[in-house]
């Protein structure tokens, strides 16, 4: 119990079992916990029906409504912390993270001195593949954005496919991680950072999604703009540290 990958979704029947499989078609010892939102469209019951076949190695977390993405993995990291698990993945399950390159996150923390390793579309090597030019623009732009506002040395800030190491996330006040939707990324990865955690840039091929529809929409765009803004003045304030004992 080493190396657990964390997929929350929403509407993911097209593509939870194919993830889910290829992952542990893998056979690098990953367990998988899904955290489901409440998906009227059957996602969780599909991963009951694979979790026997894979009774120790699939958990699933259920949850009432879209509570933000924030959250689900906030829930998932003290699912992980409860339990022995030494590296925690953040993976989406759409495919736009190609599972092969788990181990590559997972050997920049094991191997590399990386406390948090992040998949990167921004750094040389890393490449999107089927974007539209103006979402391209949109989002390097934002990543230069967040870089300019927080000072972060990180150049993909708002990457989903991420690696934490066991006492990253216990040395963070997750009280203190305030956006749950686009800006979350940012907040957790400028949290590592500001507690002097290293954090390296793993290059990957970012793939847009084949099957169901992106959860992007106007107010977790407005999140991520207004939110690196407020992230910069709220750490003059914040704890990012847990308290010893908490």
């Amino acid at each position: 119990m080493e190396k657990l990958v964390i997929i929350p979704t929403y509407n993911e029947k097209e593509n939870i079992e194919n993830i889910v499989r290829y992952v542990f078609a893998l056979q690098l010892n990953y367990h998988i916990l899904v955290i489901d939102d409440g998906s009227p469209d059957g996602t969780a019951e599909i991963v009951k029906s694979l979790m026997t076949d894979f009774p120790n190695e699939l958990f699933l977390e259920q949850r009432t409504g879209k509570l933000g993405l924030g959250t689900a993995y906030i829930h998932g990291f003290k699912w992980a912390l409860a339990r022995s698990y030494q590296f925690i993945f953040e993976m989406d399950a759409d495919f736009s993270h190609e599972p092969e390159d788990l181990e590559r996150l997972y050997d920049a923390c094991k191997n590399g001195g990386a406390d948090v390793a992040v998949g990167s579309r921004y750094v040389k090597g890393g490449n999107i593949e089927n974007w539209t030019l103006d979402r391209k623009i949109y989002s390097k732009g934002g990543a230069i954005y967040t870089r300019i506002i927080t000072w972060m040395p990180v150049n993909d800030p708002t990457a989903g496919f991420v690696c934490y190491t066991r006492k990253v996330l216990e040395t963070i006040n997750f009280d203190a991680i305030t956006f749950v939707g686009y800006a979350f990324q940012v907040e957790m990865k400028f949290a590592s950072w500001k507690l002097g955690f290293k954090i390296v840039e793993v290059p990957i091929t970012f793939k847009d999604r084949k099957f169901g529809s992106s959860k992007m929409n106007k107010g977790i765009l407005k999140e991520g703009i207004l939110g690196v803004l407020e992230l910069q003045w709220q750490s003059l304030f914040k704890r990012y540290r847990k308290k010893v004992g908490s």
